[in-house]
């Protein structure tokens, strides 16, 4: 991304605390760097400045690509992407041991997108486990 400057890119990693904003998946070890998010993607409309970035592992990224919305398993319905910037990660997520739950239409369908529980993710959550403990 051409436009984002390296002091904005690390105020965006900072805050994050080195992990992704969605699924929560620690840089720190991963071969590739994360990338800066646009939470409301540039084509519709979307800003490159702090309050519309988000540190995402590069499956998030990829996962969400410019979408805003995604299918919620549980109604069929339509319903938002989870937004970092204005909802608080615990209202529509919790831990199931290495696992992402999902509580709400928006975190059903984030996880659905986002494939925040895919293997790989789910045993390096258990590995981060076993080193910190």
């Amino acid at each position: 991304m051409s436009d984002l400057s390296p002091r904005l890119r690390a105020e965006v990693v900072l805050r994050a605390g080195d992990r992704c904003e969605y699924c929560r998946l620690s840089q720190l070890g991963q071969e590739a760097r994360f990338h800066v998010d646009h939470v409301v993607p540039r084509a519709a409309g979307g800003q490159t400045t702090v309050d519309n970035l988000a540190l995402a592992c590069v499956s998030c990224s990829l996962g969400k690509w410019a979408s805003q919305t995604a299918i919620d398993p549980d109604s069929g319905a339509e319903a938002p992407l989870f937004n970092p910037r204005t909802q608080p990660w615990p209202e529509h997520f919790s831990w199931e041991g290495d696992r992402v739950a999902a509580l709400t239409p928006t975190g059903r369908a984030t996880v659905i997108a986002l494939a925040m529980n895919r293997p790989l993710i789910v045993a390096i959550r258990q590995e981060e486990a076993i080193r910190s403990s």
